[in-house]
């Protein structure tokens, strides 16, 4: 049975009401996107990102028909179809038509915009057939979905037999000392950079209290075999803070 509560950062809220601030988040910082996670990561991201693209191999599925969830700003999208056969192809869903909008705006600018159909959208109801797709990505949205349960059971239905679920989140640091030194870095720095930056400390402090508020590697993991994925996995990144999780569609 589907929980009716969610979380939002520290605040127990029901699934509706953390859609709504959710998107109100988002809404605020979808112009420096890449910048909040510069600031989340201390530009990690972009490793991390590149690490996603390895796994995924896009070149190695020949003419790829890829979905990436949460990705309004293209930044997954534009890196796979850098990777992937000149026949490849991509869907962006985000729930955020103003980080859709700029991904558009990116889309055109870089030459990529014939090649990806930006979808305003919700991950727990994709409004897409079943079997569709031949991957599915979601990088550090999946923590903002009210129902991840759903979110998995959605990803599973629309891949094709033998498509790969790829999710990039936030997550648990493992590393001895890290593990300390990053909890002051995202409670007492980042949302004063944020402040700072963007005249705006509070999407910051939800992000960081959602990171702590994420399934751990290993619970996120079994939550992926829950929903139908065979061969689940995760490999930690920079110690824990990030981790790749994947899931195969059988």
């Amino acid at each position: 049975m589907t929980d009716n509560t969610s979380s939002y950062g520290f605040q127990t809220v029901n699934p509706g009401e953390k859609q709504g601030r959710v998107n109100h988040v988002f809404s605020r910082v979808a112009k420096d996107y890449d910048l909040m996670n510069d600031l989340m990561s201390g530009g990690m991201h972009r490793v991390w990102k590149n690490e996603l693209i390895t796994m995924l191999a896009p070149r190695s599925v020949g003419p790829l028909n890829h979905l990436d969830v949460a990705g309004g700003t293209g930044d997954i999208t534009f890196r796979i179809l850098e990777k992937a056969s000149s026949e490849a192809k991509g869907t962006i869903l985000d729930i955020s038509r103003e980080m859709l909008e700029v991904g558009r705006e990116r889309a055109q600018d870089n030459g990529t915009a014939s090649k990806i159909e930006f979808i305003e959208g919700n991950a727990e109801s994709l409004p897409f057939e079943d079997k569709t797709f031949d991957s599915y990505t979601i990088a550090f949205g999946i923590r903002n979905v009210p129902r991840i349960d759903l979110a998995l059971k959605e990803a599973y239905r629309v891949l094709k037999p033998g498509g790969r679920f790829i999710c990039l989140e936030f997550s648990e640091v493992t590393m001895p000392v890290l593990d300390e030194i990053y909890e002051k870095f995202s409670f007492h720095v980042i949302p004063k950079m944020g402040e700072m930056v963007m005249g705006d400390g509070e999407p910051y402090q939800y992000l960081v209290e959602s990171i702590r508020k994420f399934p751990k590697q290993e619970v996120f993991k079994s939550m992926i075999s829950e929903a139908g994925f065979s061969r689940a996995s995760y490999r930690n990144l920079t110690g824990g803070i990030a981790a790749l999780h994947s899931g195969w569609r059988t």
